[in-house]
């Protein structure tokens, strides 16, 4: 394709102009049964970017409707793994293709860097991929030494799957969500968030567009209360994942509950950053800066309580706080821009009352953040701030989703695993130490799914990415595993 920048915008133009957008349901797009839409806007302007069906759940059981047909006569679900992986590739070369495209339409509705964008874009077709290869080698069929039977285990498809997304990582995480669950025969009902609803439309065109059987991707766009908790509630789902706050996962879970379908949640975190007094504080500072900052902290897995050793503590904190005020805040389509808006009114909102929640609680503002300007946008930008104190106040204790990191000096090994845990969260930590032996010991004391030593915020694919506690349950996600989630097992048994 012409990959011109013209082009690109020409192509993000003509798919906006076809506002109302539709959603995308059994091969066909169409509007919201009651005929009602809603607005997605700019985060760096503010201003309007495209009307979209606002589904209710009529809508939402039409889309199971059309997921349940796809997986019992499109032959999808039959396919041998090869033949579905023509498919997938195929998708997968497309989205590939239309790389410049989406991350724009993905920059334009988050609010993201477009380079940042870019990046999303590719893991989700790696994603994809990965589980591809994942469907071509996987033992289906494992015959069982038992005695006096001829026993078998298979492992086959679910049937429908439904994935409600957030709208930090839209694209992305649809790829984390779908591609095991498509490699594996399953269809499934994509509901992205009413703030990120774009790529996950322009997606549906692509699959539209490569020859996908009709039912096999569906996209439900509309209101969390609305779509979404249609879409968790629906008794003809055979599986469930839902990204996001755990608030909203516990209702996602309660509403599987009731008709016994299993879910996946990826939910919310308060990461730690444990720094011992051997690191190179210059390097160190800069990376967890950059962690903070990147996509204006609104990343579930930041790290954003530092534990740092009292001997390095006020250097460590000046070098911060120098790297924090040359970070450039500004529109995400502006050359020189580091940190673009938060996505919304909503949530800069949300930053700038934690932070006064945290000072009032006493916390040491060391950088204070705030509400950004940005001459010529009316978007939502706010600054990157520091505080500090003791891990009791509520800035250090809940999740903010901002670039907002909390600081406290320790003394020992032991008080560091201690401060580390001291949380109601458990999604992923980092240890920062030149003594490999010491930061392996501490990283395996976390309680949590996650621990990463001297990085911040590592996802390879093959190994499993999983909250515990109030961060999360059902499994995880990027792996063999995650793969194997999306198969029920069945015995087959003759005696003999």
């Amino acid at each position: 394709m012409n990959t011109t920048p013209e082009n690109q915008q020409k192509l993000v133009s003509d798919f906006l102009s076809q506002s109302p957008l539709k959603a995308f349901i059994g091969g066909e797009w169409v509007s919201a049964a009651d005929g009602t839409t809603f607005t997605t806007r700019d985060p760096g302007t503010g201003k309007p970017l495209a009307e979209v069906a606002a589904m209710g759940a009529k809508d939402v059981d039409r889309a199971v409707q059309a997921a349940t047909k796809a997986f019992r006569t499109s032959g999808w679900a039959e396919m041998t793994p090869n033949e579905r992986g023509v498919l997938l590739h195929r998708l997968a070369d497309e989205v590939e293709r239309h790389k410049p495209v989406l991350a724009r339409i993905e920059a334009s509705d988050a609010g993201k860097i477009p380079a940042q964008a870019e990046g999303d874009v590719q893991n989700f077709v790696d994603t994809m991929r990965y589980f591809i290869d994942i469907s071509l080698h996987v033992q289906r069929r494992t015959p069982l030494a038992v005695k006096g039977h001829e026993a078998t285990t298979v492992r086959l498809p679910w049937g429908p799957c439904g994935f409600i997304v957030p709208w930090n990582f839209p694209f992305l995480l649809i790829g984390w969500n779908i591609s095991p669950a498509l490699a594996a025969g399953n269809t499934v009902v994509i509901k992205p968030a009413e703030d990120t609803p774009l790529s996950a439309l322009y997606l549906g065109q692509l699959a539209q567009k490569v020859g996908l059987p009709d039912g096999v991707i569906n996209v439900v766009t509309g209101f969390g209360e609305t779509a979404g908790a249609a879409l968790a509630s629906h008794p003809g789902l055979k599986r469930m994942s839902f990204t996001g706050s755990p608030e909203v996962g516990r209702l996602v879970a309660e509403a599987c509950a009731r008709n016994l379908t299993p879910v996946k949640l990826e939910l919310g975190g308060k990461g730690a950053a444990v720094i011992f007094d051997d690191v190179d504080i210059d390097a160190t500072s800069a990376r967890l800066v950059n962690a903070i900052t990147f996509h204006t902290g609104q990343v579930c897995c930041d790290a954003t309580r530092w534990i740092v050793h009292r001997s390095i503590y006020d250097r460590f904190v000046s070098h911060c706080v120098d790297r924090m005020k040359a970070v450039a805040v500004g529109y995400q389509f502006d050359t020189g821009t580091q940190m673009g808006p938060v996505v919304s009114a909503k949530q800069r909102d949300r930053v700038l009352r934690y932070l006064d929640r945290g000072r009032s609680e006493g916390a040491k503002c060391i950088l204070a953040g705030g509400a950004a300007a940005v001459p010529g946008r009316e978007g939502f930008y706010v600054k990157p701030a520091l505080l500090a104190g003791e891990l009791n106040n509520v800035a250090a204790r809940e999740e903010i989703f901002g670039p907002v990191a909390y600081l406290t000096p320790f003394d020992n090994e032991a008080q560091a695993v201690a401060m580390a845990n001291d949380t109601d969260y458990g999604l992923a930590n980092s240890v920062w130490s030149a003594d490999l032996d010491r930061a392996r010991r501490v990283a395996e004391r976390m309680v949590a799914g996650n621990s990463w030593i001297n990085a911040h915020n590592v996802f390879p694919h093959g190994v499993p990415y999983a909250g515990i506690n109030k961060s999360g349950m059902g499994g995880g996600v990027l792996s063999y595993e995650t793969f194997l989630d999306y198969t029920r097992g069945l015995s087959v048994v003759r005696p003999l």
